[in-house]
């Protein structure tokens, strides 16, 4: 809606980059009325297997023969062509809006944004960086671990590392606007002061820790597993090395919520085979 909360931080967002000098595309998907489901119709042309067909096979030969739907390769344009990309939304059920599921379903497709060879660290949008910005119908203290909906941290680690980091990009600490719809304005003019703040060097900030790639076994036969070698060395450490990636152990403190600084507790290739 455009008098919502959710499209005045887009609004700040666009005027201050813009201000800094960027380019700023917008993808309002609910005005593109972007279609959310991922079907046969994303491919143009002949399938490659009539006899059974499956989306990430097809839509990756379809990629690599420029013959996904136009909707998809004007978003996938886009990509390829920002430094940085922001994800605006809502919080739904722990996660994004149908709408936005399906732009990372249709968007994202195996070829152009990630392959079992180019992944994570190593990833094909590794030069690129990506933040979510969103707002929340419950409070702070709800998404605390003590809180009824549970650690934050959790609830953001399918996105920012199963999908985003996936991909390769660098993910930038998010900005969570926590429930406005039950702040007064005052309160919620001082939150969208804050992003424009924020904005000013957000650009230069450090993006979050993920366990990188060479501390696994990249092989079928490792079943893609963590080296003996670095859960040895990881014995002594107080916290495991990512929310995800926790050992059995204490999370490492606000891991998918703000940068940590390059120390013994962050998860860098320090370990070798």
């Amino acid at each position: 809606s455009p008098g919502s909360f959710n499209a005045a931080v887009r609004d700040v967002a666009m005027q201050e980059l813009e201000a800094q000098g960027y380019k700023v595309l917008v993808s309002d998907l609910y005005a593109m009325n972007f279609r959310a489901n991922a079907t046969q119709d994303d491919i143009i042309g002949d399938h490659k297997n009539p006899e059974l067909f499956q989306y990430g096979d097809e839509t990756t030969h379809a990629w690599m023969e420029g013959r996904l739907s136009d909707d998809i390769m004007a978003e996938q344009r886009k990509v390829e062509e920002a430094e940085l990309v922001i994800f605006q939304f809502p919080l739904y059920w722990f996660s994004v809006p149908a709408i936005m599921k399906g732009w990372i379903d249709r968007v994202l497709t195996q070829g152009f944004a990630f392959s079992l060879q180019k992944m994570y660290n190593n990833g094909i949008f590794k030069d690129k960086k990506a933040m979510l910005s969103f707002t929340t119908g419950a409070t702070q203290t709800m998404f605390r671990p003590d809180g009824i909906n549970g650690d934050i941290n959790i609830t953001l680690w399918p996105l920012q590392n199963g999908t985003l980091h996936f991909c390769g990009f660098q993910v930038l600490a998010p900005q969570i606007f926590w429930s406005p719809a039950h702040c007064p304005a005052a309160v919620r003019t001082a939150l969208l002061d804050g992003w424009r703040a924020r904005l000013k060097g957000l650009l230069t900030e450090k993006p979050l820790n993920f366990a990188p790639c060479e501390l696994f076994d990249l092989s079928f036969q490792g079943g893609f597993m963590m080296w003996p070698k670095v859960r040895e060395e990881r014995e002594s450490q107080l916290y495991g090395l990512t929310t995800g990636h926790h050992l059995g152990k204490p999370l490492p403190p606000d891991n998918q919520i703000t940068a940590q600084p390059a120390d013994e507790s962050s998860a860098k290739p320090a370990c070798k085979k």
